[in-house]
């Protein structure tokens, strides 16, 4: 395995077989949320995938009972006091995004446990995402403050349909993986006793075909995602905007209390 992954301390990068590689979000104490490590990490290891000629397909999973809990609340916060994080995490969820979607290696996602935030992000926009039938799917932004801006707009109303998209994503409704699969929002759903195996039987089917073929073929079907590039841009300009308003400041506060939110409804807006 190439030496380019030893900068990687938040990511466990393993080659469990010749041309595939597995990359595990390593925080299982805190349910894999994305600390700012983390979340800069996610948005580089993309880059050095595609560039690997060792790799043909690439797994994208959680350690332990996660997927991954979102961000960590140290950079929410963060966010909502100073100008230059919220601009380094406005860069790095849009570079995350479109280093996505422009890897020519095909990306198969195995989620189990909950699926939020910028690993939510990595598990729907994975080319082949598959869900255990317990997995918890929930995009929270709405439920913080800020606008659903990390990646759903981009790609959840072309997987499931407008209707369903601004149901679960304005509602923050969480969805089970059976569920998730029944509305087109993931590729698979299988018990979580097969998830490790069923992503690993993916891979090695994708890392044994024709790579041209399948990688032209990635690439010109993400023109869809591509051609929703201004949607996703301004969901995620908006999102930065709301990280500098005071719904932000009840939704962490409501989070940190584990209590229901109780916004002011004399928006401006």
């Amino acid at each position: 395995m190439s030496p380019i992954y030893e900068k990687y301390t938040r990511l466990l990068i393993e080659m469990p077989e010749p041309h595939i590689l597995k990359v595990t979000m390593n925080r299982p104490a805190q349910l894999n949320a994305a600390d700012a490590t983390m979340h800069r990490e996610l948005v580089n290891i993309w880059k050095d995938v595609d560039a690997d000629p060792e790799v043909s397909a690439v797994i994208i999973t959680g350690a332990g009972k996660a997927f991954s809990a979102g961000g960590d609340l140290e950079v929410v916060r963060g966010m909502i006091d100073e100008f230059s994080t919220r601009m380094t995490v406005w860069k790095e969820a849009r570079d995350l995004v479109y280093n996505m979607i422009n890897c020519s290696k095909p990306i198969i996602s195995a989620i189990r446990g909950p699926a939020v935030g910028a690993g939510l992000a990595a598990g729907i926009l994975a080319d082949i995402s598959i869900a255990s039938r317990t997995a918890k799917i929930v995009d929270g932004h709405t439920r913080l403050g800020v606008a659903a801006g990390d990646h759903a707009a981009i790609i959840w109303p072309l997987l499931c349909g407008m209707a369903k998209a601004k149901y679960y994503l304005m509602l923050c409704e969480p969805l089970s993986g059976e569920e998730a699969e029944r509305i087109g929002l993931v590729s698979k759903v299988v018990d979580d006793a097969d998830l490790d195996k069923t992503a690993m039987d993916v891979a090695r089917r994708l890392a044994n075909g024709a790579p041209s073929a399948i990688r032209w073929t990635k690439y010109a079907l993400n023109n869809w995602l591509r051609s929703a590039g201004p949607t996703f841009d301004a969901s995620l300009a908006l999102e930065m905007l709301g990280f500098g308003g005071p719904e932000v400041l009840e939704g962490l506060s409501s989070h940190r209390e584990k209590r229901k939110p109780e916004f002011n409804q004399d928006s401006p807006i």
